[in-house]
């Protein structure tokens, strides 16, 4: 956990869960540019709190922390500057949201800068926009399948960011990757094997490539990503066990 660097501290903010503390505070524990911090809000769970508003769940916040003599900040300020209300109306994505938080929460614990910061924003804000578009029950496959765009790009990025990134470049023989060959992805070794029958191919390794290279925005407009997604997310999940 970050401690505060300043007396006072203005930043960009993400809840990633609020425990109820005597009769009306709450314990915050926040994902921020500067990494992950822990901060009391007074007075929050009463009526008219002017807190209440700036740390709803699934939302992106601009917050102030004092540090005085205690060892925990004190939340003097908070104001919402996005909400990803789209993530409420679908319990799935919610779940899915929930699970982002909870990974980049305690990877966060082991790494003391912010780089999961970006990585759980863009996917609420994903998320959110996933959940409200105006898709007809035709594009429902097409809705899960950038779900699962989603997911993958997390896991790969979460792995990258905790030095467990996947060998892209050779097989588990060590032969570098070939564009005409199909491979079976391999938990043991934890890489990529050649294999007839395999289901990745230059496609999805390029594609895999990418995620963790680009923001996910981009990785969204890809054409053919979604044929594409199954597969890939099988593999992410291996990595991250997510």
């Amino acid at each position: 956990m970050r401690e505060i660097p300043n007396r006072d501290l203005r930043t960009k903010a993400i809840v990633l869960k609020r425990t109820n503390y005597g009769e009306a505070d709450r314990i915050l524990n926040l994902l921020t540019p500067e990494g992950k911090m822990s901060a009391l809000a007074r007075s929050v769970r009463k009526e008219k709190s002017r807190l209440a508003g700036g740390i709803e769940m699934f939302c992106l916040s601009e917050v102030v922390l004092h540090k005085g003599k205690s060892d925990m900040a004190t939340l003097t300020s908070a104001k919402m500057l996005e909400f990803y209300r789209g993530i409420l109306t679908d319990l799935d994505i919610m779940e899915i949201a929930s699970d982002i938080l909870k990974k980049a929460s305690h990877a966060a614990d082991l790494a003391g800068d912010g780089e999961y910061f970006s990585l759980v924003q863009q996917c609420l804000k994903a998320l959110s926009d996933i959940s409200s578009s105006d898709l007809s029950a035709d594009a429902n496959a097409t809705k899960n399948a950038k779900i699962e765009l989603v997911q993958a790009w997390f896991c790969f990025n979460l792995a990258k960011n905790k030095g467990e990134q996947m060998n892209l470049l050779y097989d588990v023989d060590g032969e570098k990757l070939k564009k005409d060959q199909k491979y079976t992805w391999d938990s043991t070794e934890a890489a990529l094997r050649p294999a007839e029958r395999g289901k990745i191919g230059a496609n999805e390794i390029k594609m895999m490539r990418l995620m963790l290279a680009a923001d996910l925005p981009l990785i969204l407009r890809v054409a053919g990503a979604e044929e594409m997604a199954g597969e890939i997310l099988y593999i992410a999940k291996a990595i991250n066990q997510f």
